[in-house]
């Protein structure tokens, strides 16, 4: 019965698995920002997006999912409905629509799959953009309170930017990161993240740098966007082991969230900052302490429970796993693991894996002097991983001791000959991490190539 039942699911999970691939064929490019394919099959479905419970539009470099993951699991502990929309995914496809508090079902995935791409034809369009079209559909069919759209790239021209009266909108820090299609200053990102802002809807702007400010404030005011600045109309900060948020409406004193790292700080705070100007009576002070203890993000600072790979470590080993990829993620994870460092003593080891299109350099280098050791692995399956001999090249030019390993539990191996018993952080890409998380939980990956999860 048992080997029948996994028999089925994997022909029902092929379905999807199909469509995906089927999609990735319908443009040339993976990436290719416009609104005009996006509102062309929108309005073949009857304009879905037309038809969503209010919205809670998030963008930013960094920050954006953990601040999506505080705000849904606020909402939540309040006893409401929500949507949630976030990409990529890690493991399977359906973690990128959150259908009124469960993930989406595979065969009602199928369907509105199915239903976009006969709409669409043989027009082209991106995979991005027709899987969040189908995200709409599935959105605007299910009454929910709350919609959290998290931008899929950038802002201005992304996918989810076809909805044009937010109930808020929200930029988490903006930073250097997808600089082919957004451009090579802070200036032209913050620009790009700032095109979600709408006339007459309040924003949130987390903690910036003073170029992505300016940039935000700017397009702000010539829309005529309200926005409240972290640092400025309200703060969030640790003080004696507690989260401390104060705005205009007076101080809240709350647990620290259960999110790993003093940048998960900043995160909860943008949330707690945006709940605060929702204004929404049926969310108590008791409801956002309740989320901040309860709230789970994978791949963020991630310390692993059982599973296979733990079960490869020595118990007084420790193995974490985050998936941040870029120079400021490399920032806040080093100084996170600092922080670990001080309070408990271990050695630090890394294992290492990034894609070619990221700035490996800048990610690694914040490590010297915290990590004892690099041992770096090219991603598997992803044709735009970085090989293993060139990351401990660029990890040796930053004053780290590194090494290769030809795979995942190879490189667990040789992380585990450091004494004393150490404490191993897989990281460098959220593709690694999806791999990590599908071998360490035995799930089967969704079929779809590793570019497409973008």
């Amino acid at each position: 019965m048992g080997h029948w039942f996994r028999s089925a699911l994997n022909k029902i999970l092929a379905r999807s698995d199909a469509i995906l691939n089927r999609l990735l064929t319908l443009h040339p490019k993976i990436i290719d920002l416009s609104l005009e394919r996006m509102e062309r099959i929108l309005a073949r479905l009857g304009n879905p997006q037309e038809q969503l419970p209010p919205v809670i539009h998030v963008a930013g470099t960094n920050g954006k999912g953990s601040t999506v993951a505080y705000i849904k699991s606020f909402l939540e502990q309040a006893g409401l409905k929500v949507h949630c929309y976030t990409s990529p995914h890690l493991v399977k496809f359906h973690e990128r629509i959150y259908v009124a508090g469960e993930t989406i079902a595979e065969e009602k995935l199928s369907a509105l799959l199915e239903e976009c791409e006969a709409a669409n034809g043989d027009a082209p369009i991106t995979f991005f953009e027709i899987t969040t079209a189908a995200a709409f559909l599935a959105f605007s069919r299910t009454p929910a309170d709350y919609l959290i759209l998290e931008v899929g790239l950038g802002g201005r021209l992304d996918a989810t930017n076809v909805v044009t009266k937010p109930a808020l909108s929200v930029i988490t820090t903006v930073d250097y990161d997808h600089q082919q299609y957004l451009g090579n200053t802070l200036t032209a990102i913050a620009h790009e993240k700032a095109g979600i802002l709408k006339s007459g809807v309040s924003a949130i702007i987390g903690i910036q740098p003073d170029e992505s400010r300016a940039e935000i404030e700017r397009v702000a005011e010539k829309i005529g966007a309200p926005v409240f600045i972290a640092n400025q109309d309200w703060q969030s900060f640790e003080q004696h082991g507690r989260l401390v948020f104060q705005d205009e409406n007076g101080l809240l004193d709350l647990s620290l969230p259960h999110l790993k790292g003093r940048h998960q700080v900043d995160n909860a705070g943008n949330a707690i900052a945006a709940i605060r100007l929702l204004d929404d009576r049926r969310v108590s002070e008791a409801h956002i302490e309740q989320g901040l203890r309860s709230v789970f993000w994978p791949a963020r600072m991630q310390k692993l429970g059982p599973g296979t790979l733990t079960s490869l470590v020595p118990k007084d080993a420790e193995l974490w796993l985050d998936g941040g990829h870029n120079p400021a993620a490399g920032r806040v994870i080093a100084r996170a693991f600092s922080d670990i460092n001080d309070r408990f003593s271990r050695p630090l080891v890394l294992i290492w894996g990034m894609l070619n299109t990221k700035d490996a350099g800048s990610f690694i280098e914040p490590f010297a002097g915290l990590a004892q050791r690099v041992v770096t692995i090219a991603i598997p399956d992803e044709p735009n991983a970085i090989p293993a001999d060139q990351l401990a090249e660029i990890a040796r030019g930053r004053n780290l001791s590194a090494e290769t390993a030809t795979s995942l539990t190879k490189a667990l191996g040789q992380a585990l000959l450091t004494t004393p018993a150490p404490r191993i952080l897989i990281c460098g890409s959220l593709y690694l991490a999806g791999y990590v998380l599908g071998l360490h939980e035995n799930k089967p990956m969704s079929g779809v190539s590793g570019a497409a999860r973008r």
